[in-house]
């Protein structure tokens, strides 16, 4: 069996593990057995204190239910500088054979206004007359995109 973890180069590890917890339904990944924090588990592995970065060190999380995959929230010393080359969908809509685009547009709509109090913004709203679809294009807290669908 293939598993992955998706990973996701950043400034501030922690912040973006909360926002996207809260983004898609997420909990924190609680550290492995025996230890109290994610920092005590690196030193342990002689990870040196320079490396671990802020907080607790709590910089991956999973899905509760065991679904979707790890996310990782790697700490790098360079800034975002480019287009993502890949971004994720939060689909919060319906699916269009079940859902009128009506109604579809309110839940994207209520998940945009949530998402930009988290700390996402808004870039563009992706929709067009006569087309059965809405979405809106976002950037996370550090300007990584992503579509609200």
């Amino acid at each position: 069996m293939v598993s992955c973890q998706l990973v996701v180069d950043c400034a501030a590890p922690e912040r973006m593990a909360r926002f996207w917890a809260d983004a898609l339904q997420y909990t924190a990944e609680p550290p492995p057995g025996g230890f109290d924090t994610w920092r005590d588990y690196w030193r342990s592995l002689g990870v040196p204190e320079e490396e671990l970065g802020e907080g607790d060190g709590s910089d991956s999380i999973v899905d509760p239910e065991g679904h979707g995959p790890r996310i990782w929230f790697q700490q790098v010393p360079e800034d975002k500088v480019v287009k993502n080359r890949f971004h994720l969908d939060v689909t919060v809509g319906g699916r269009r054979e079940d859902v009128p685009l009506e109604t579809r547009r309110a839940r994207v709509d209520a998940e945009v206004e949530r998402l930009v109090q988290a700390g996402a913004s808004v870039v563009r709203v992706l929709s067009q007359p006569g087309v059965d679809h809405y979405a809106v294009a976002m950037l996370d807290p550090e300007g990584n995109e992503f579509d609200a669908v």
